[in-house]
């Protein structure tokens, strides 16, 4: 039997917060999308992902009409703690900055994207299988077989990959086109989701002997926290009790104690930081994870995936409604410039604040002098607050 055949302007292989904000970015510009996935969005809804909002990422979902649930459920967080040497040190972005951040967990922005796509009838198809692209360069195709088991063909004018790490449309940059920037760290987060009150109203980054830990929030009864490790370690061989003796013991030695609850998830968290260059190739653009990944410490990735869609959104309605098609050739740089300062703050806050397996007594005196630096100098501690918030635009969000 015949494939089923459907044409759209812009097929987005990913229905992700980076594919679902494209879609909705690009209706609202008059432009007609398909959206594929080969998760259901029950199982995406069951992912549990953190999320620290920058200010303009907030603004983009209650601007453009997402939802402004985010402003009545999110948690606002006007600062973190820095926490070292016996003490915390407060970094305060509203008055570095003018901005804040939102506690909002990933999980509930996709919701909110998938309601809004809903609502104004996009077509987004979870559930997928058997999903490959083809002829990238001149009319893309996206052949996959959906839930019912129907064989499908869609036609489009641009491919846009926000298929995440593993990425299916990142293949499609032949090997002479695609250059790959690629570290991978000594060391690991253990996570856990537990059922408590907050510890604390905002995030505290603690460095201590015993090594790094991070205590966030997620609701006000669930919490998530983590602490470095090694990426070979097994999550079976930790017990509550030893869980909360490791965290209290490094958040303690700077004058912390936690609220102690049920642990109901542990995962371990190994840290990568990738570049794919370039991120368009033909009439194949990548957005998100698909064309880069950054560790956690910055609290960057669902921020970079958001901004690129931004750029992208706006370099398609300058191909296709302007017929600008020499924009496409602007993405990439766009896209990267903030991608690589990304980047870099990511790598600094993971190398300044984690312990390295071959850390000498000097390397460690070095981090606290740096750590000391950052939080006695407003210049250090404004180039923080800047990259935390997102080097965000000077408007306040309503």
């Amino acid at each position: 039997m015949a494939p089923t055949l459907t044409t759209t302007t812009v097929a987005i292989v990913g229905g992700g917060p980076a594919g679902l904000m494209l879609s909705h970015l690009l209706s609202l510009r008059g432009i007609d999308s398909v959206v594929v996935d080969n998760r259901t969005r029950l199982e995406i809804e069951r992912t549990v992902r953190a999320g620290i909002l920058e200010r303009d990422s907030v603004r983009m979902l209650v601007d453009t009409g997402v939802s402004d649930r985010v402003l009545r459920e999110g948690h606002e967080h006007r600062g973190i703690d820095l926490a070292f040497g016996g003490a915390g040190h407060r970094i305060d972005f509203v008055d570095l900055t003018g901005a804040s951040v939102w506690l909002y967990p990933q999980t509930d922005v996709f919701m909110d994207l998938a309601d809004a796509r809903d609502r104004d009838g996009g077509d987004v198809r979870f559930g997928v299988s058997e999903v490959s692209v083809h002829d990238v360069t001149e009319r893309p195709v996206v052949r996959f077989v959906d839930a019912d088991g129907v064989d499908h063909e869609l036609h489009c004018d641009y491919l846009v990959g926000a298929d995440g790490s593993r990425s299916v449309c990142r293949q499609q940059l032949a090997g002479e086109h695609r250059r790959e920037y690629f570290r991978e760290y000594p060391f690991a987060w253990f996570g856990i989701l537990c059922e408590a009150p907050m510890s604390a109203p905002e995030l505290i980054y603690s460095h201590s002997d015993r090594g790094f830990a991070l205590i966030s929030q997620r609701t006000e009864t669930m919490q998530r926290m983590y602490f470095q490790c090694d990426p070979s370690e097994s999550v079976d061989d930790w017990s509550d009790d030893r869980i909360w003796a490791e965290l209290q013991a490094r958040v303690g030695a700077n004058g912390y104690s936690l609220i102690e609850g049920p642990i109901t998830s542990r995962t371990v968290l190994p840290f990568r930081s990738f570049v794919c260059e370039p991120m368009r190739h033909g009439k194949l653009l990548l957005a998100g994870d698909a064309a880069h990944t950054v560790p956690p410490t910055g609290a960057k990735g669902l921020n970079l995936a958001l901004a690129d869609v931004v750029v992208l959104a706006e370099t398609l309605e300058r191909a296709v409604i302007g017929g600008e098609v020499a924009a496409l050739d602007t993405y990439t740089a766009r896209a990267l410039e903030r991608v690589w300062k990304a980047q870099h703050f990511s790598y600094w806050m993971t190398t300044m604040l984690h312990t390295l397996p071959d850390a000498t007594p000097f390397d460690v005196r070095r981090q606290i002098g740096e750590l000391t630096s950052v939080v006695t100098s407003r210049a250090g501690s404004t180039y923080l607050a800047e990259a935390y918030t997102g080097w965000p635009a000077r408007q306040a969000v309503p």
